[in-house]
């Protein structure tokens, strides 16, 4: 006898009572199958429920050859009599989740003519791959157009079409069905062949936010988030855009131009430093003509400052030029140049006496050191 499903009559359902059918054990789990149950089993990308039965916690819920097969952390007596309760908040989530999909692949099927050939109902995300590319643009008229069903608040229909009625429907499936065929509609945005529990009407679902996409295999893949999950990513993108107003004080609707004039002001200041530092770096490498081989230590020097002081050190010194720049505490960045001399051997040595990493290619090598200053100027004494 196949398990009665009560999520079908009564989506809202969160508690019942049922006669324990089986309990077997398999691994850590005991399998639980139950004469009816309100536990949803994984299926159309939509998760199981999770929740308890007795005192037994259900960790997942799935279907095993027409029965709802319940993953409890503990034995069920067959024949007793148990209370199940599903965990609310979490199948709620994904009834949002699920309804907000199909709005939006409805709409996106209707305006655009591309099928979802892909669904993930994640913890964090729901991810929609759909056949045809869409443009960030495109993929914002489609929000837009989602949330405007939200706001008339719709009946989210359920219904069991006959055969005839069937053939004569227009209704979005991954694949041919056979047999008896249940459709979810939502007026004016889908009609979809699903065994997924949805809300009652759209108003339910709140918030519909798309918050990336990608092109994928010739068509889209689109992370959309709805109901709470959308909202609390709103709550905290204002809450972030908030902090960058008041750091650039800017109102909270200019923050990306402001941002824009301080990647530009950026820039220059980086230009400029690079025209000081091609100027420091000449006027020590002077210092240091026919001087033969040569250890540096200078300050704050980003990895590619270290290379060019090496670099102009080495033009001069008729030797090898060694750069360090870091602290005691922190490290250092090292370069070594020599024109046309190879540093391989030295470079592992360094390495193994200082507990370095780093390496190249003649003339250069690069990397770094965890020693003090002490212990890298004993090293090339």
């Amino acid at each position: 006898m196949a398990t009665e499903r009560l999520y079908y009559e009564d989506q809202y359902a969160r508690t019942f009572s049922s006669r324990v059918v089986s309990c077997a054990r398999e691994g850590d789990a005991w399998l639980v199958t139950l004469e009816r149950t309100a536990f949803y089993p994984e299926g159309g990308g939509q998760p199981g429920d999770r929740g308890a039965l007795g005192a037994a916690g259900v960790t997942d819920t799935q279907e095993r050859d027409g029965e709802v097969v319940h993953s409890c952390t503990a034995p069920l007596e067959p024949g007793s009599v148990v209370s199940g309760g599903i965990d609310w908040p979490r199948r709620f989530d994904f009834m949002q989740q699920h309804s907000g999909e199909h709005i939006v692949s409805g709409l996106v099927h209707a305006r655009f003519g591309y099928d979802n050939v892909g669904f993930h109902m994640g913890a964090e995300t729901t991810a929609i791959d759909f056949s045809g590319e869409l443009d960030w643009d495109e993929l914002m008229e489609i929000e837009r157009a989602a949330n405007e069903k939200l706001w008339e608040n719709l009946p989210v229909e359920v219904s069991w079409p006959s055969a005839d009625e069937l053939a004569r429907l227009a209704y979005r499936s991954k694949k041919e069905l056979h047999g008896a065929v249940r459709i979810v509609t939502a007026p004016g945005a889908d009609v979809c062949a699903c065994c997924g529990t949805h809300v009652a009407r759209t108003g339910e679902i709140g918030l519909i936010k798309i918050i990336s996409a990608q092109k994928l295999r010739g068509g889209t893949r689109a992370e959309l988030l709805c109901g709470r999950r959308a909202y609390d990513y709103v709550r905290r993108a204002a809450e972030q855009n908030r902090r960058i107003s008041a750091l650039l004080s800017a109102p909270p609707e200019q923050t990306a131009a402001a941002v824009e004039r301080l990647h530009g002001e950026l820039d220059g200041a980086r230009y400029r430093l690079y025209g000081c530092e091609e100027q420091l770096f000449r006027s020590l490498a002077r210092e240091l003509g026919g001087r033969g081989d040569t250890a540096l230590f200078a300050g704050g020097l980003a990895p590619d400052g270290v290379r060019r002081l090496a670099a102009a050190a080495a033009e001069v010194c008729a030797g090898r030029a060694t750069v360090f720049s870091g602290s005691d505490g922190e490290g250092y960045k090292y370069a070594l140049m020599r024109p046309e001399d190879e540093l391989g051997g030295l470079t592992k040595r360094m390495n193994a006496a200082l507990h370095g990493r780093g390496g190249g290619r003649p003339p250069l090598a690069q990397g770094s050191v965890q020693a003090s200053r002490a212990e890298i100027e004993e090293f090339f004494k």
